[in-house]
C-alpha cells in the first residue's frame, strides 16, 4: 500500500507541474512574431516565455560521418565541438485565425535557437 502512496503522490505532482508548464506556456504566436521572437536567444530565455517542451531531443554524429564527408573531415577534428539539440512544443503557433501547428520544432545549436520548424504531419 506504500508504494501505491509514493506512486500517486509522484503522479499527482508531475500532473501539477505539467499543468503549471502548460498555463505558463498558454499563449499562443503567429509565425512570423514567434520567428522574430525567439530567433537567436538563448535557451534560459526560451524557457522563461515558453515553459518546459513536451519533448527534447540531442542531435547524434552518425558513426561513418567523417568517412562519407572525407576530406571536410580532417577539417573538423580541430573545431570546436557543436551541441546541437531540439525542442518541441504543441500547439503554440498560429498559421491562420482558428488553427495552430501541431507542433513547433526549436532547434539550439550551443544555447542559441539556429532553426525553427513548424509541423503539423508528426
Amino acid at each position: 500500500m506504500k508504494v501505491y502512496t509514493h506512486l500517486m503522490t509522484a503522479l499527482v505532482t508531475a500532473t501539477l507541474a505539467l499543468a503549471a508548464t502548460s498555463a505558463l506556456a498558454g499563449k499562443t504566436y503567429d509565425e512570423n512574431d514567434f520567428i522574430n521572437g525567439f530567433s537567436g536567444k538563448s535557451k534560459k530565455v526560451v524557457l522563461e516565455k515558453l515553459g518546459q517542451p513536451f519533448k527534447k531531443q540531442q542531435s547524434v554524429k552518425p558513426t561513418n560521418a567523417n568517412s562519407m564527408i572525407a576530406g571536410i573531415g580532417k577539417q573538423q577534428d580541430s573545431s570546436k565541438p557543436v551541441q546541437v539539440e531540439m525542442w518541441y512544443y504543441k500547439n503554440l503557433v498560429k498559421y491562420d485565425k482558428k488553427n495552430t501547428y501541431k507542433e513547433t520544432e526549436v532547434t539550439f545549436v550551443n544555447d542559441r535557437v539556429m532553426n525553427i520548424g513548424f509541423f503539423n504531419n508528426r
